[in-house]
């Protein structure tokens, strides 16, 4: 019997010793209070709450685990260096050899930098490009999320004009306006920060159109400016490669986080010989950014993509759940939007600006052992096979079922509204 007494436990006594009770992407606050802020344990596909409840994850930590939690290849990998040795003075041996496969793996890499979070590797990314040539201007998709700097944080608390004066926005999408925003800083763009595909909250998700990806790439050769994809949500999930490889383009600089690990914390910054030069100006660094057992996991993350068949699978999976989904929204007199990638699809409802019939289903789902995600994209792993995939559909027929009989007294959120109104 599903219950969130202990839940509601720990996210009061949280609420006394951290802001909010929770601070950044994974804060439950703007969710349906039902869903679980803490978690006791995952394996697989699935995840259990604090409460001991179990739930098929199709959030995946909001990306890292590409194959699984805990999947045994890479688990074996990282416990073997932690063996030998972590965080130490300097980097393992094995910096070198991750390095290399990055180099081997991702077509436009001459060069890889490791951290640890998204955002540094797009802020080192930015700073790369603004050294390259001695620039400050960075072209940035309006609306776009590139991570939690000041620089590009979404919310505004706490930023100030000046950490923003050198950010130019352009239209994502749209080749003219980055056109526009070339000519009207000629000679002063230093960069230009793309998505591989758009993939923000509470919006349809969608790929970019060929003209523009060229146009991105032709505008930057024509004036020495360093073309960026941002491949940190969507890296190895779209392909083997650069999210932008099978498009035929190859960026200046890439930047790598949340799946190259599985779940463990590291991000890289990969760039070309163009930028190698700027790459060695730079002063960057990070206490723990040289860890070992990252690194090991990593290498052994780069060695399943290259040998299994996870894309193919994670894709497979992806297609099943949005038919199987479809199928049943309308059956039971629902429409869905599902929209981006099946293999990170984004699932709204039709005719729901305010979010509430999407809140009522997912609390739905997640009583019935299911963890979707309301206005985020989802993430397949290779953990979900067509036996997860079933016991899926099953309990989301049941929610749609429960949803006809509760939609019509369904409230909006009221800190997401306050958040919209913004």
């Amino acid at each position: 019997m599903w219950s969130n007494t202990k839940g509601r436990e720990l996210k009061e006594r949280a609420l006394r010793v951290i802001p909010n009770g929770m601070y950044g992407h994974e804060s439950t606050r703007l969710l349906p209070e039902e869903f679980p802020q803490f978690f006791s344990q995952a394996e697989g596909a699935k995840i259990w709450d604090a409460d001991g409840n179990s739930y098929v994850d199709f959030v995946c930590a909001y990306g890292p685990n590409l194959f699984g939690h805990g999947y045994a290849p890479i688990e074996e990998a990282a416990r073997r260096q932690q063996m030998l040795g972590d965080t130490m003075t300097g980097p393992s041996e094995i910096m070198v050899d991750l390095a290399e496969a990055f180099v081997s793996q991702v077509a436009h890499a001459d060069w890889a930098m490791f951290c640890k979070n998204g955002t540094d590797a797009t802020t080192m990314a930015m700073t790369v490009a603004r050294a390259h040539r001695n620039r400050k201007i960075i072209l940035y998709a309006k609306g776009t999320y590139h991570g939690a700097a000041p620089w590009c944080t979404p919310r505004p608390a706490g930023i100030i004009p000046e950490d923003r004066a050198a950010i130019v926005y352009y239209e994502y999408n749209d080749p003219e306006s980055l056109a526009d925003a070339f000519k009207q800083y000629d000679g002063q763009v230093a960069g230009v920060f793309a998505t591989p595909i758009r993939h923000e909250v509470f919006i349809d998700n969608f790929e970019p159109d060929l003209k523009y990806v060229q146009t991105a790439r032709r505008l930057c050769d024509e004036n020495d400016a360093l073309l960026i994809v941002d491949d940190v949500r969507a890296g190895f999930r779209l392909a083997r490669g650069c999210s932008w490889e099978p498009l035929g383009v190859l960026p200046d600089l890439a930047c790598f986080g949340k799946a190259i690990a599985n779940g463990y914390p590291i991000s890289a910054l990969l760039g070309s010989d163009k930028a190698r030069a700027a790459a060695q100006e730079i002063f960057v660094t990070g206490s723990f950014w040289f860890s070992a057992t990252p690194m090991a996991a990593a290498i052994e993350t780069l060695h399943q993509i290259r040998t299994t068949d996870y894309l193919e699978k994670t894709k497979e999976a992806g297609a099943a759940l949005r038919a199987g989904l479809d199928q049943q929204a309308a059956a039971h007199g629902f429409q869905l939007r599902q929209t981006g990638p099946a293999e990170m699809p984004q699932i709204l409802f039709a005719e729901d600006p305010d979010f509430r019939i999407g809140y009522a289903w997912s609390v739905e789902c997640l009583k019935r052992g299911v963890y979707l995600h309301p206005y985020h994209n989802q993430f397949m792993s290779l953990a979900h096979d067509e036996r997860i995939i079933a016991e899926t559909l099953a309990a989301t027929d049941l929610a749609f079922e429960a949803l006809k009989g509760t939609v019509g007294s369904a409230e909006p959120n009221p800190n997401l509204m306050k958040l919209l109104a913004h």
